[in-house]
């Protein structure tokens, strides 16, 4: 089965590099017509042209509303509508027990991986699929669904973000279906603390699968959700974890 997502127009946060930029190269090879943004014009600038398929590109911060705003409307000036929108960037400012955790990193944290998400959802949805339909998909994590002694923080906004998402499916539905994909351990720069140095090795012994997951991995999944194959899934949660959730401790 050949996945196609021709006459669509997609917008990736986070899209200069990791997971983002998998799932915008992914899109644009279905056919689709993308852009992508992230805080560094020459990060956007380097991977709109490695990705190819007359990827745009704008420079913007996740989590200012005012850019949310600018890029939506930029997206849909350049290509004229917005199907499908891809929720990816995200921050962990902090590592450690939640309960000593700063309250400015914390509203930071909640700031990008959570209120971001919902203000980019909006501006989509006033400026183009309340009328002409689309589709939302949230990257959260699987650590959304359990406890970590560091990370607790970051999974805290990744568990309210899988929330949201079902939230949002039912308020939005049935033009724009909303879905969240939550990735186990990636093999990405923004994961590399938890993978590099031969850490990764000891993780991936937990996986059924045997093996930490890469960018393709969650690009595949994310453009079945895009396409016409997921036209009848909404509100719900894709976990991509090599098996990790159930696997033997």
């Amino acid at each position: 089965m050949e996945l196609r997502l021709d006459d669509t127009t997609a917008l990736v946060t986070g899209g200069s590099r990791g997971i983002g930029k998998a799932i915008a190269t992914a899109f644009a090879d279905a056919g689709a017509r993308v852009m992508i943004t992230s805080r560094k014009a020459d990060a956007c600038e380097s991977a709109a042209a490695e990705i190819g398929h007359g990827c745009r590109w704008t420079a913007g911060h996740v989590g200012e509303p005012d850019d949310a705003a600018r890029v939506v409307q930029e997206t849909i000036d350049a290509f004229g509508s917005l199907d499908v929108l891809v929720n990816n960037a995200a921050t962990n400012p902090y590592a450690g027990p939640m309960i000593d955790v700063d309250l400015p990193r914390w509203q930071k944290t909640l700031d990008v991986n959570l209120t971001a998400p919902l203000v980019w959802t909006q501006e989509a949805w006033r400026r183009s699929m309340k009328d002409g339909g689309g589709v939302v998909i949230n990257i959260s994590s699987v650590g959304g669904m359990s406890t970590n002694p560091i990370l607790g923080v970051y999974d805290v906004t990744k568990a309210a973000l899988i929330h949201a998402t079902k939230q949002l499916a039912a308020e939005m539905g049935p033009g724009v279906r909303v879905n969240a994909i939550c990735p186990g351990l990636i093999k990405t720069d923004f994961a590399r603390a938890l993978w590099d140095d031969g850490r990764g090795d000891e993780v991936a012994k937990a996986y059924p699968l045997g093996r930490l997951g890469e960018v393709e991995d969650i690009a595949g999944a994310a453009l079945y959700l895009a396409a016409e194959t997921g036209s009848w899934i909404t509100g719900q949660t894709i976990v991509l974890d090599g098996g990790g959730l159930v696997g033997f401790r």
